[in-house]
């Protein structure tokens, strides 16, 4: 891992709870002061960073971009991850659903089948409904862990919709009989997004690619409908 990751990954760690003084930036790094002048004006030009007199601020998208330069520079996930807020995740991924359309509810809560289930985001945009699940995780999401991921996250969606009507909810397009509820799970990666059975596992970067074709391949997707879980037994969701 070179120079410029250390420098990506300690601004991570320093500007987790705000901006924060190029001085220290400079003491923490214990590089040279030219050195990291130059590496600043460059993630500046690139639109990663925000200079602002002495203090270098970053947005919420800008530290989730700086985690994957670094993470794209060889630096550990786990210790990528460490530096990010969960709720950097969610904040991001609700402006990209309703930036294409759909409306958007956080964190919802529900009791279904003598259980409480919780929801990180429901994005509504008749006929679709997707249940997203932002896994802040701090390994790789592949393999039997991905799977068993995604499949927690199909019975929090089955459980949503067993127990609609729900008004706790005020979504419009839950009023309609056509409402297609997809599973899908978001997490900090850089590869392309992956399937198991049927759900998708959506890199965080890759998540406005991933609304652009849901609509044209949502059927190739696990959707669940009200008339699709008639019978299904409720046994299992406790």
């Amino acid at each position: 891992m070179n120079v410029e990751s250390e420098l990506l990954i300690l601004l991570l760690k320093l500007t987790k709870d705000g901006p924060v003084s190029q001085e220290l930036i400079k003491k923490e790094s214990r590089l040279p002061t030219s050195l990291v002048a130059k590496l600043l004006r460059k993630l500046q030009t690139n639109g990663l960073v925000y200079p602002n007199g002495n203090v270098v601020e970053a947005s919420s998208l800008q530290r989730l971009q700086l985690a994957v330069c670094a993470l794209r520079s060889g630096a550990d996930l786990e210790r990528v991850s460490g530096f990010l807020q969960w709720k950097e995740f969610e904040g991001i991924a609700a402006v990209a659903f309703e930036s294409n359309g759909y409306t958007v509810v956080r964190n919802l809560h529900f009791k279904h089948g003598g259980r409480r289930w919780e929801i990180d985001i429901i994005g509504c945009n008749s006929p679709l409904v997707v249940c997203l699940d932002c896994k802040h995780w701090h390994h790789g999401l592949q393999g039997s862990t991905a799977e068993k991921i995604a499949e927690q996250q199909t019975e929090r969606t089955r459980a949503f919709v067993m127990s609609l009507p729900n008004p706790t909810v005020k979504l419009d397009c839950l009023s309609r009989g056509n409402a297609k509820f997809v599973p899908a799970v978001l997490s900090l990666t850089f590869d392309k997004f992956k399937f198991y059975n049927g759900v998708p596992v959506v890199p965080i970067l890759q998540l406005q690619d991933f609304l652009n074709q849901l609509p044209a391949c949502a059927d190739s997707l696990l959707c669940l409908t009200s008339n699709s879980l008639k019978g299904y037994s409720r046994n299992t969701l406790q």
